[in-house]
């Protein structure tokens, strides 16, 4: 029950917020209105200032309450977005009523149980230690938060929430007050110092990281040692429900191939022999030696950034090879840090953190960066061929820019792209593709954050307008190439936002046609993870949480996102067709979705049972 203080809180958070008549509905995110705040200097001088900080996240809270009073917003994920940048704000000027109603407010528009369950803990436990100890800090505070966060920890059901508790205790391990400052300099002081001011994009992540390096830093220490604590006494990640489900092709049973296109970031061909699709009119000579217009297309085709034909189907690293391979020791590092898997790779990292200049900070994350892209196909492709002998793959590579000040992405690029588009999907029909795995999507957000780190537009809303040509372009030539070849089943992953595709304009995520199935993605006893997007057009959940597959060279990763989860639904389709070829793309996803587990608001895909349905 709520106390009178958090009642009115609640009441005054609320005013005007139901009064529905005069507020303006927003469907999209585009119909959202865009803000600039000004900055005088470089943005790591304004959050080394409490005054010039204080100031500045005044005028974004003002924006904020206002956009909720003018606005009915009709989209969960961005609303819930606003009120966590809100609680962050009460927690640093100490509204503490207004804490506990925003924590129950946020948590009334969470539908995943595990999120819903933990949000505010750290917020309710700082509030309670404040009340009790009179303090903000020093030993009697750090000891009486640990306590409250330790007594709201035992009350939930740690079956539900502890991967949610292992993946926080992760991002702590690798949080430092020089990678904070680090990623500062690197990303928002160029935007800042070019333009004199940021978007309000930008400065909801500036604000949060004001609020790490003045309030979450200090409490890093009890934090770990009541989240191990917990892993350490409660332990297990309970049982794995994908082992029972898995469906394994035998290679002697005499079926048919299938060929399964990766569209994705570009694939370790050498990995997939005897596995792979072959263009026999062509030969690693650097010619086109079949005439359709591709340079050594033998195992498939690639484009640059620019939307350029190109050779390379594995993504060309160059000198950067070294370092990338050092990354990947890094890659492996992170995710064992966000398992709580004590290895030599973990140590090295937090070793490399905790001693990481800011001036650094740049390189580390582009050549962390660098090398997501260049092991993500290989990976995605793995998971799409894994217990199907007769899988052949082909690739298809497209190409994302790894700076963390990205390379401008014009309308002309976009235009160059959209052929791509269509140039791609005529390959796989000319080829005879039955799948094809999109693990990659444009957003409306990503564009305007690459038109804002170029210094485009007049204003925040002249960007935006750009932003929407360019993805309009882009959709409609993706969205034109999908439903021109009905004979292709286009699986896309749902996107790694916990956002609805379709408010936030994530293409492909946010299209509906009947031959493209968008994937979400669950853990391994089939929750739906913290980062999942979801939606209308997000039809089927599958294991996107710590999945296992080789990248260049052979080594085996586990990797998370929604990117995992869209290949294991690439798999069983391309199982289906080779149990029978005949499927339609509508059969198949009916075949899918009639042999999936409904589990709340979420479709679990269970391949052994869709298999019994096609053989009945």
């Amino acid at each position: 029950m709520q106390t009178a203080g958090v009642f009115l809180a609640a009441c005054i958070l609320f005013s005007g917020a139901h009064d529905t008549a005069d507020r303006i509905p927003v469907r999209t995110l585009d119909e959202l209105p865009r803000h600039a705040y000004p900055v005088a200097g470089t943005v790591s001088e304004l959050i080394r200032s409490d005054e010039s900080f204080r100031r500045f996240a005044s005028a974004f809270r003002r924006d904020l309450e206002a956009d909720l009073q003018a606005y009915k917003i009709e989209d969960a994920s961005t609303l819930r977005q606003m009120y966590i940048n809100l609680l962050t704000l009460d927690i640093m000027e100490r509204r503490h009523a207004s804490v506990r109603a925003r924590v129950e407010m946020i948590r009334d528009l969470e539908d995943k149980e595990a999120k819903r369950l933990t949000t505010g803990l750290t917020a309710l436990a700082v509030v309670r230690a404040r009340e009790e100890t009179g303090e903000d800090g020093g030993e009697r505070f750090l000891a009486a938060f640990a306590d409250h966060l330790r007594d709201q920890l035992a009350d939930l059901p740690w079956d539900v929430i502890r991967t949610r508790i292992v993946s926080r205790k992760g991002h702590l391990e690798i949080m430092t007050r020089n990678l904070l400052l680090g990623i500062v300099q690197a990303q928002f002081d160029p935007v800042a110092s070019a333009k004199g001011e940021i978007s309000s994009e930008l400065a909801g992540q500036v604000v949060n990281i004001g609020y790490a390096l003045k309030h979450a830093l200090p409490l890093k220490q009890p934090m770990l040692e009541v989240y191990g604590e917990f892993i350490d006494w409660r332990g297990g990640a309970g049982r794995d429900i994908w082992t029972d489900r898995a469906l394994t092709l035998s290679a002697d049973a005499g079926l048919s191939e299938v060929l399964v296109a990766v569209w994705d970031s570009g694939v370790d061909m050498s990995l997939f022999e005897g596995r792979r699709f072959v263009n026999a009119a062509e030969s690693f000579d650097g010619r086109d030696d079949d005439g359709n217009g591709f340079v050594d297309d033998v195992h498939g085709i690639a484009y640059d950034y620019q939307g350029r034909r190109d050779p390379s189907l594995l993504r060309p690293i160059g000198d950067a090879a070294p370092r990338v391979y050092r990354a990947l020791d890094r890659v492996k590092g992170s995710l064992d840090l966000r398992a709580s898997v004590d290895s030599p790779e973990a140590a090295e990292l937090k070793s490399y953190l905790d001693g990481l200049d800011p001036t650094a900070v740049k390189g580390f994350i582009e050549d962390m960066s660098l090398c997501a892209q260049h092991v993500h196909g290989t990976h995605v492709a793995d998971i799409a061929a894994r217990g199907n002998p007769y899988a052949r793959i082909l690739g298809a590579r497209i190409t994302f820019d790894h700076h963390v000040l990205p390379e401008l992405f014009t309308a002309e690029m976009a235009r160059r792209h959209a052929d791509a588009y269509r140039e791609t999907v005529a390959y796989f029909r000319e080829h005879g593709v039955r799948v094809a795995n999109m693990s990659w999507g444009w957003g409306l957000r990503e564009i305007e954050s690459i038109l804002e780190a170029n210094g485009r537009g007049e204003d925040p809303r002249d960007r935006a307008r750009e932003a929407m040509g360019i993805l309009e372009i882009l959709e409609g030539g993706l969205q034109g190439a999908i439903a021109g070849a009905p004979e292709i089943l286009f699986v896309a992953a749902a996107g790694n936002e916990d956002n609805d595709p379709e408010f936030d304009a994530f293409v492909p995520a946010s299209l509906d046609l009947p031959n493209l199935l968008v994937v979400g993605a669950v853990d391994r006893v089939g929750r739906a993870t913290s980062f999942t997007s979801t939606g209308r057009t997000v039809r089927v959940y599958a294991n996107g949480f710590e999945v296992v597959g080789r990248v260049p060279g052979g080594r085996e990763l586990k990797l998370s996102g929604t990117s995992m989860a869209a290949p294991n639904v690439s798999n069983l389709a391309a199982k289906l067709l080779v149990l029978d070829p005949d499927l339609t793309p509508r059969e198949v996803v009916g075949l899918i979705e009639a042999g999936a587990d409904d589990v709340g608001a979420y479709r679990l895909i269970h391949p052994r049972r869709t298999a019994k349905l096609l053989r009945r």
